[in-house]
C-alpha cells in the first residue's frame, strides 16, 4: 500500500511538473507592433519601401527580432499555383521586408544567425531530392545581410541563394519558412505557438494586391525525416 501511495504521489507531482510547463511554453514568445523607423543599416532605397511599423518579437531571454514588412508587395506577371505553393502571387527574389535579430537565433533548418539585419526576401523551395519532408509548404524567406543588399528590385533565384549563405555561413541559405494562417489567432498581428513541430510563428497581413495572411516561423526548426 504504502509502495502505490508513494506512485501516486510521484504521478501527481509529474503532472504538475507538465502542467507548468506547458504554461511556461504557452508565456515564452509575446508579439507588440510599435512605431519603429527601419534600421539605418538598410540601403536608403529598401527603407524607403519598409512599413514604419515594426513587429517586435521578445522571449524568455529578452527581445528576439524585430520585424519590418514592406508597404506593398509586388506581384507575380504569373501568379505560382504549384502543389505545396501557398504565396506564389509573390515572384521569386521579390524584397517583402527587413529583420533585425537582437540575439542569436536559428532558421527552419537550425541554422545559426548572428544578431544584426538583414532583409528578407521570398523564395520557393526547389522540388529535387535534397529537400523532400522538409516541410509540406515551399514558400520561404530567405534572410540577405543588409550591407549586401542595396536595392528593392527582384534578385535572381542564382544570386539570392549565393547573399543568402553569407546570412547563415554555411553552404546553404539562411530559410525562414512560411506557413498559411488558417489558424492565425483572429487579431492581428500576433504569435502564437504550433504544437506540431514545436514552432513558434508570427502571423501577419501582408499587403499584397488582396491583403494576405501569412505566418512566419520565428522560433524552431524542420523536423527530421523519418
Amino acid at each position: 500500500m504504502k509502495r502505490s501511495h508513494s506512485w501516486s504521489k510521484l504521478l501527481a507531482a509529474s503532472a504538475v511538473v507538465v502542467l507548468l510547463a506547458a504554461t511556461a511554453s504557452a508565456q515564452s514568445y509575446k508579439l507588440e507592433s510599435s512605431s519603429t523607423p527601419p534600421p539605418q543599416d538598410l540601403a536608403a532605397g529598401i527603407r524607403d519601401t519598409l512599413s514604419a511599423d515594426a513587429l517586435h518579437v521578445t522571449g524568455p531571454n529578452g527581445p528576439l527580432c524585430d520585424i519590418w514588412l514592406r508597404k506593398s508587395i509586388p506581384a507575380a506577371a504569373t501568379p505560382d499555383t504549384s502543389l505545396g505553393v501557398n504565396f506564389g502571387q509573390i515572384p521569386q527574389g521579390a524584397l517583402v521586408g527587413a529583420i533585425k535579430f537582437d540575439a542569436p537565433g536559428a532558421d527552419y533548418r537550425g541554422q545559426p544567425i548572428k544578431p544584426g539585419v538583414y532583409t528578407l526576401r521570398f523564395m520557393l523551395q526547389p522540388v529535387d531530392g535534397n529537400h523532400q519532408g522538409v516541410s509540406p509548404y515551399r514558400d520561404y524567406f530567405l534572410t540577405v545581410p543588409a550591407a549586401l543588399d542595396s536595392s528593392p528590385a527582384d534578385v535572381t533565384t542564382t544570386n539570392l541563394v549565393n547573399l543568402s549563405k553569407k546570412a547563415s555561413g554555411t553552404g546553404h541559405p539562411s530559410v525562414w519558412s512560411l506557413v498559411p494562417a488558417d489558424n492565425a489567432p483572429a487579431t492581428l498581428p500576433a504569435i502564437a505557438h504550433q504544437e506540431d513541430g514545436d514552432l513558434w510563428v508570427v502571423y501577419f497581413q501582408a499587403s499584397l494586391a488582396k491583403p494576405t495572411k501569412m505566418g512566419l516561423v520565428v522560433v524552431g526548426k524542420a523536423q527530421e525525416p523519418e
